[in-house]
């Protein structure tokens, strides 16, 4: 039996729960849950900041329930807490929508006022009508009907009584998202038998006795599809080939030493990087490989943001504050500008950089990944992933392969 702690969040569904203050969001998760998970109480506003909660929850598998503030919160400190709430949808595989009867009175204004604000229509969003053992039969047919009409189809529940759960719950899974990319992370590249060398730098941005998510991730599947695995460093590929009965069919590497492996692969293996794998697991691939055309057209007085998912202390040696940044100076000009962002750090207003270039998202899950990517198509600025811009900038995208 899986552990809660078996899957990491980023690779969990999320599923957001949004309403007003006091439609009963807490009291909700609490009865999906069947834990006293979030903190409730008859005072509007409890909930401040999002408050993440991974669970394994029976007929979903691992998910993370996210219970944020309220939609209709006010004042300086509101509007903080609703820019919180909508950073967390933009995270949401899944939105459930939490209203009350009471929501009738102004027609739902609160909530269709806050779905025209999102900036991603196409998440998938559940209605739940809450408190419905408050109601009687002709009340609860009106809210019904009424909730139809203004915002979709409802599902009637009650935390108190737990009336409508096992509805939600089926709800939830007909909205389910596909496999991500769907192909896994390695798709095509290998399949069971197959022999894959994965060149693994241990530099001093690896975490000591770790292995990096990517590398975690991949190796995982890689087992899982009944491979052969060997690993190396990059200065021991030879010895990890020559070890070989036969070349490997693939060879994954870190992206920082493309250009190396490539020189020394044998011409019948494929090639391809983790963070180009990521790029399909969690990305759009094809988006970040027409980004990476843009680094064709950068100059001198070009402006680059480079976005990183994880908010780690910079260390000698970065690959997103140095080694990217330095192919690029060297490539285009000293005078090419390069901003850095990290964790959810992202602008509101791409259009002052000519690319962004981002980190494989390994800490994402992907509907914010594809929201990062869905908002710089939005304001004409291309997009590009770690791993592809390194491969086009060593002159080889052409000749990786693709998951």
């Amino acid at each position: 039996m899986s552990s809660l702690n078996d899957t990491p969040r980023s690779g969990r569904i999320h599923i957001v729960l949004a309403g007003r203050r006091n439609a009963g969001k807490s009291s909700l998760i609490n009865s999906l849950t069947g834990h006293r998970t979030a903190i409730v109480s008859d005072v509007a506003g409890t909930t401040t900041d999002p408050v993440y909660k991974s669970m394994e929850i029976h007929g979903l598998g691992p998910c993370v329930l996210v219970d944020t503030a309220g939609i209709d919160d006010e004042g300086g400190l509101g509007r903080l807490r609703l820019e919180k709430t909508a950073e967390a949808a933009d995270k949401a595989d899944i939105i459930i929508l939490v209203v009350t009867a009471d929501s009738l009175a102004d027609g739902f204004a609160v909530e269709r006022r806050w779905l025209e604000t999102r900036h991603d229509r196409a998440t998938p969003r559940l209605i739940a009508l809450t408190k419905a053992d408050l109601l009687d039969k002709a009340a609860l047919e009106q809210a019904m009907h009424e909730t139809r009409a203004a915002l979709g189809e409802p599902v009637p529940v009650s935390s108190r009584t737990g009336e409508g759960r096992a509805r939600l719950v089926e709800a939830l899974l007909r909205l389910l998202p596909a496999d991500a990319g769907g192909h896994g992370i390695t798709g095509r590249l290998a399949g069971a038998g197959d022999v894959v060398l994965l060149i693994m730098p241990q530099d001093i941005q690896a975490p000591k006795g770790r292995l990096i998510l990517p590398q975690v991730q991949t190796l995982r599947e890689l087992l899982d599809k009944q491979c052969v695995i060997m690993s190396a460093v990059a200065d021991r590929m030879d010895e990890a080939l020559a070890a070989l009965s036969r070349p490997p069919r693939l060879i994954i590497t870190d992206s920082q030493v493309f250009a190396s492996v490539y020189a020394k692969k044998p011409p019948e293996s494929r090639l391809t990087s983790f963070s180009v794998l990521m790029a399909g697991y969690k990305g759009d691939l094809p988006a970040f490989i027409a980004g990476a055309r843009a680094l064709d057209s950068l100059g001198p007085d070009s402006r680059v943001l480079i976005a990183e998912a994880c908010t780690h202390a910079p260390l000698a040696e970065d690959i997103g504050r140095e080694k990217i940044p330095a192919l690029l100076r060297g490539k285009y000009g000293a005078g090419l500008h390069v901003d850095v962002v990290s964790g959810t750090d992202f602008p509101a207003d791409l259009r002052p950089w000519d690319l962004i270039i981002h980190c494989g998202g390994c800490m994402f899950n992907r509907a914010y990944m594809l929201s990062r990517v869905r908002r710089a198509r939005e304001q004409g600025v291309p997009i590009t992933n770690y791993g592809v811009a390194l491969a086009a900038l060593n002159g080889i995208l052409d000749r990786i392969d693709l998951p």
